[in-house]
């Protein structure tokens, strides 16, 4: 099992910046691809970024050049700047391991003036 806890949410305004952080824990459990994805009132869910166990990253069209994910160990973060209020939504952690994947409870980002 694996125990995912999401911070960094909050209230910006348009054009600034936030940084989403997700904390995995688990029994040794190998994390081979760490994400992020984002499910906005009305459409579906999609994904932001994932980055590799080589730190391979994979990002969205509409957020690429305006963020970027990292990885510390079982720790993935996703600075974000350029905010729009497009980019509202509710962000999930996502983690995938060789049997299973996980998800976060989501952390609410707001970009509105």
């Amino acid at each position: 099992q694996v125990q995912l806890v999401e911070s960094g949410g909050g209230l910006v305004q348009p054009g600034g910046s936030l940084k989403l952080s997700c904390a995995a824990s688990g029994s040794g459990v190998r994390l081979y691809v760490m994400g992020w994805y984002r499910h906005a009132t009305g459409k579906e869910r999609e994904l932001v970024a994932t980055i590799g166990q080589g730190d391979s990253t994979m990002y969205a069209d509409d957020v690429k050049g305006r963020s970027t994910i990292s990885r510390a160990k079982d720790i993935v973060y996703l600075q974000m700047n350029s905010l729009k209020s497009e980019d509202t939504a509710v962000y999930s952690c996502y983690v995938l391991t060789l049997l299973d994947e996980y998800w976060g409870q989501g952390t609410q980002v707001t970009v509105s003036s």
